[in-house]
């Protein structure tokens, strides 16, 4: 019989075979792909994607001209007070597909696509002015979905703008609504500057809540967007955001969760495989800002690690509770970091960017579902729509 040292000795040998084995049998199940194994797709076949998409946008549209529902569900259901954080999910949804309608051209090739962006604008023009915080059913803990409706609706709204060169009054009415989704992010940005979309901290009239490094970097990207079109974006508002998502900056420009985090920088959910969903966002927010060391090389660093550990990231696509994979990544950052990984390609030059969005098509093009559509994470009945919308967004800047 072994003694104690020699059981020891053999655990070690033993323990290292175990976890190789465990890894294999883990590879079988999740083959992670990489940029060896990522095929490009044809101009053709990329195209041919791209209106399968369009054309499930197409068919989910709810009569109203919105897309989402509350309909479906599961056991596990994202907290979501009644009616306010269904009001947001399906503007936001709804800012997304309309964005989407735009982005791909759509709109200007197909008649249906064209009557389907129409009824999407007027249906946001109408309901984006209405949307608010959601009431808690929970005691001290308000929920704050609305910031995303503001937020993608002003991106919607500056497409939207952009592309209306006939009618003034509409320009105008555009720019209305425009002006006040800015005045509500404002009011319901968090005491300690950006956003969020919980308030763990109490209920006041001012959000408390700790900001969300990924939450606070859409609303600056929105924000850079809808200040192209003439919108005016409070400086001292940009600034406290800005200096929140810098606290939640590491070195290695990996992001921090939120801040209520920052005494705990290596948890797996702040480390660079937890924050692969997100650091592309929030990289390209503070450059859009003005941060300086947010350079070409920053950006291809973390294109690079999206690329080659996105067998990580996909091990969350479609689990149906939040951060339960690897690195506490939760499904909903899919799409959601391939659309922002394309937006930071389109910083960098022409011939720097290009095998970025071959990586970006040959990724996204076989991950399509049969009805055209993709989804990363089962939220109600919005899943769809948004993962389908991110998704032609990223391929429409993937085309040569």
């Amino acid at each position: 019989m072994p003694n104690g040292s020699a059981m020891r000795t053999s655990r070690r040998q033993t323990e290292p075979r175990l976890w190789a084995c465990f890894l294999i049998l883990l590879g079988l199940c999740y083959p992670l792909q990489s940029a060896t194994n990522i095929v490009t797709p044809a101009p053709r076949e990329l195209e041919k994607s791209i209106q399968r998409g369009v054309q499930f946008l197409l068919q989910s549209q709810n009569q109203d001209g919105s897309w989402g529902s509350a309909r479906k569900t599961k056991d596990l259901n994202i907290y979501a007070p009644v009616p306010g954080a269904h009001q947001a999910f399906r503007s936001a949804v709804t800012a997304l597909c309309v964005e989407a309608l735009i982005e791909t051209g759509a709109a200007d090739k197909d008649a249906e696509a064209r009557r389907a962006l129409q009824r999407g604008e007027a249906w946001l023009l109408d309901n984006l002015p209405k949307v608010r915080r959601a009431d808690p059913i929970e005691p001290n803990w308000p929920t704050f979905y609305n910031v995303w409706a503001h937020a993608y609706g002003l991106q919607a709204l500056a497409d939207m703008y952009r592309r209306e060169t006939k009618d003034p009054q509409r320009r105008q009415r555009i720019t209305g609504v425009m002006q006040l989704q800015v005045d509500l992010l404002r009011r319901y940005a968090s005491i300690d500057g950006g956003w969020s979309y919980y308030d763990m901290r109490g209920q006041f009239e001012r959000p408390a809540s700790y900001s969300f490094s990924f939450v606070t970097a859409t609303v600056l990207i929105a924000f850079h967007e809808a200040r192209k079109t003439g919108i005016e974006i409070p400086e001292a508002l940009v600034q406290r955001a800005v200096a929140s998502l810098e606290r939640q900056r590491k070195q290695d420009n990996s992001y921090i969760y939120g801040e209520y985090l920052k005494w705990r920088p290596m948890l797996p959910i702040n480390r660079p495989g937890g924050s692969l969903g997100r650091s592309q966002a929030c990289n390209l927010a503070l450059r859009l800002w003005g941060d300086q060391t947010i350079t070409d090389a920053v950006l291809t660093e973390w294109l690079d690690r999206l690329v080659e550990r996105n067998g990580w990231l996909s091990i969350g696509r479609k689990r149906p509770v939040p951060h339960e994979s690897w690195f506490q990544v939760a499904g909903y950052f899919y799409y959601y970091g391939h659309y922002y990984a394309a937006l930071c390609a389109e910083q960098l030059r022409a011939q720097m960017a290009r095998p970025y969005r071959e990586h970006l098509a040959g990724i996204l093009v076989p991950l399509q579902e049969k009805d055209g559509s993709w989804w990363d994470y089962p939220l109600y009945n919005y899943h769809q729509p948004y993962g389908t919308a991110f998704a032609i967004m990223t391929l429409a800047r993937c085309r040569k």
